[in-house]
């Protein structure tokens, strides 16, 4: 005892506590809670072993509900990484206002989800959306943006992206200026320049930082909520749920206590199990490239 506490090792005490009263029974309750039929409030339980697990299986929404969940995850990965890298280069150069562009760019990410999806409700609502007011304007047909499961999840994915590609770039910014100057002056000694350096000195070299961007855009899309329940709220006919938002309405609307715990389980080991996929692949690349 007396070498635990020269250690120091007591200080992770707190924080060992807060993972298992916040993570840890949370998560072991709704295990627990995945196993009976259950409306949420009432006294009562009837313990069906995997049967909420089984009726996930048939269930033409979750499949549905699942699908939307990996266009919102990879989906809007790709556009941030892409666009995130992308402004990142651009604003690595020195020209005037470059800090006001990080700025305007950056900002959104300080916005709450919510309050995003408010305002990008108004843009692509149908009855006098800004978007359609300009297509009206051009004399063109206004589009019922929201109405369209195909067209919502699109929408969903977008601003999802656009809201958090700044903080992709500024990882993949801090990732720049920390490549040496002596790597890009030795590629032009041996005659790489533009697309060669890039591809050869600059991409190899972001390896940690895009490892970084990957996985959290991976899991703030794999577990997208509020910007949904603010443009759609799961519709039309629930066709643009993500698994967080179907929890919800299962434990809420559906007062299906048991099937929603077995769903969030579910969430819960897939974003894990994809994330530690993804973070091992990026580990193992490192380790060949270093």
């Amino acid at each position: 005892m007396k070498k635990l506490f020269r250690s120091g090792a007591w200080f992770y005490l707190p924080a060992l506590l807060l993972v298992a009263f916040f993570v840890a029974y949370p998560f072991f309750n709704a295990v627990c809670i995945s196993f009976v039929r259950w409306n949420g409030y009432s006294a009562s339980r009837t313990f069906i072993g995997l049967g909420n697990y089984l009726t996930m299986l048939g269930d033409r929404v979750f499949r549905s509900t699942f699908f939307n969940t990996l266009v919102y995850g990879f989906g809007s990965t790709a556009l941030d990484v892409a666009l995130g890298l992308a402004l990142a280069v651009f604003l690595d150069a020195k020209f005037p206002g470059r800090n006001l562009t990080r700025t305007v760019i950056y900002l959104p990410v300080l916005i709450s989800g919510l309050v995003m999806g408010y305002i990008m409700y108004f843009m692509f609502q149908y009855s006098h959306g800004a978007l359609n007011d300009i297509l009206l304007l051009f004399g063109l047909e206004a589009v019922d943006w929201l109405a369209d499961r195909q067209k919502a999840v699109a929408v969903i994915t977008l601003v999802n992206s656009w809201q958090f590609v700044g903080n992709t770039m500024i990882i993949f910014l801090a990732g720049l200026q920390s490549i040496p100057r002596s790597c890009y002056e030795a590629a032009e000694l041996d005659g790489a320049v533009g697309w060669q350096r890039f591809r050869n000195i600059t991409l190899p070299l972001l390896l940690p930082a895009t490892s970084s961007a990957v996985i959290l855009n991976l899991i703030g899309g794999l577990k997208l909520y509020e910007i949904i329940v603010a443009l759609t709220g799961g519709g039309p006919a629930k066709g643009s749920h993500s698994l967080s938002t179907f929890i919800a309405d299962e434990y809420f609307s559906s007062e299906k206590a048991g099937y929603a715990a077995a769903l969030g389980v579910f969430s819960f080991v897939f974003i894990m199990v994809v994330a530690n996929l993804v973070n091992g692949y990026f580990r193992r690349k490192e380790r060949e490239q270093g």
